[in-house]
């Protein structure tokens, strides 16, 4: 089997299972099986690295069987091209190979990974959200602190108190925003929400694609949230819609921000970085944003870590190398870009 396995699909394939591919490096995003080979075999860069690597949940199961789905969390180093390195990909086959055989389903599969370099466990937020996906795409019940997640975003048990709302509840809820009157519960309690749980929350509708009306809503909030230098409301809403299909309404909430008193804030470039990153396409947006990072004054790193984040990016790297050739560039943006190279 070995020496026929030359990627993941194909290792999957010949094992005989069915099976899916997602990044959750940034957002949580499925993957067409073609552009995962694609991806695979190095022939276009991975489209979402992020801290130089490559974040994949594969989740595949016995077509055959009725047992739940298994899923590997995997890391794989990307190159300067942003491309997959194969030799880590091939090293991660032989692994499996070595340990599980061709029975990648087998009763006795569970826990032999344990110890494997390319196996990472997702932080808290991020699990209970793919957990709650996965449970959506299978049509599968939600998880038994759904419904404690529903009395809570419904009022019914007061907005303080959030202490006994799991995560995996809040996680449910944001996944299920269709179903039960959930987004409508959650558009009047949003403004009432504790910031011991707008975070998560809105660490989990950040994959969610949420409708235009909520995202005009959230966009009201932030604008709020920016006369009032509440970072952490702001940060949330911009999370929250940064997976929106209304990409109008965020660019225009973000140019507002850029234009702020918080447009040197480092949460807030972070966020706008990390999460709302295909607006930095736009090459005069992009040139504003890099000069506010430019102008951060408390961290010395934030420059040159959010310039090499946005590099590594395969759609906005071409904006940002034709920023190095731009000739109107402030004097502080200038001696910043010129630091990366000193």
């Amino acid at each position: 089997m070995a020496g026929r396995i030359a990627t993941l699909g194909q290792l999957l394939d010949t094992a005989g299972t069915q099976w899916r591919a997602f990044d959750i490096g940034r957002h949580i995003t499925k993957f067409d099986k073609t552009q995962f080979m694609a991806i695979e075999q190095a022939q276009i860069p991975y489209p979402f690295p992020l801290a130089g690597h490559a974040w994949l949940a594969i989740q595949f199961w016995d077509s055959k069987a009725s047992k739940e789905p298994y899923v590997w969390f995997l890391k794989f180093p990307i190159d300067e091209q942003s491309k997959l390195v194969s030799a880590s990909r091939d090293h991660f086959a032989s692994m499996v190979i070595e340990a599980l055989g061709e029975d990648l389903t087998s009763e006795h599969a569970e826990g032999k990974l344990d110890n494997n370099p390319y196996v990472f466990t997702p932080n808290a937020n991020k699990l209970a959200t793919f957990n709650a996906q996965l449970k959506v795409l299978l049509k599968q019940p939600a998880s038994q602190y759904y419904e404690y997640a529903r009395q809570y975003f419904s009022g019914q048990v007061g907005f303080n108190n959030w202490q006994n709302v799991a995560v995996q509840g809040i996680a449910d809820f944001a996944l299920r925003l269709h179903e039960d009157n959930n987004l409508v519960k959650l558009q009047d309690a949003w403004g009432q929400l504790p910031a011991e749980v707008l975070q998560p929350l809105s660490a989990m509708l950040e994959h969610v694609d949420i409708p235009v009306k909520f995202c005009e809503q959230l966009a009201k909030y932030a604008q709020t949230a920016i006369t009032q230098h509440d970072t952490i409301a702001l940060c949330c809403a911009l999370r929250a819609m940064s997976s929106s299909s209304a990409k109008g309404v965020i660019a225009q909430l973000v140019d507002t921000i850029l234009a702020s008193e918080l447009a040197h804030d480092s949460d807030v470039l972070l966020t706008i970085a990390g999460r709302c990153f295909s607006l930095l396409e736009d090459g005069d947006r992009l040139h504003i944003f890099m000069d506010n990072c430019a102008h951060h004054q408390q961290i010395d790193e934030l420059f040159p870590s959010i310039f090499a984040d946005l590099a590594a990016i395969p759609s906005v790297r071409p904006h940002l190398l034709g920023l190095l050739r731009k000739e109107n560039r402030s004097e502080t943006l200038a001696r910043a870009i010129g630091r990366l190279f000193s």
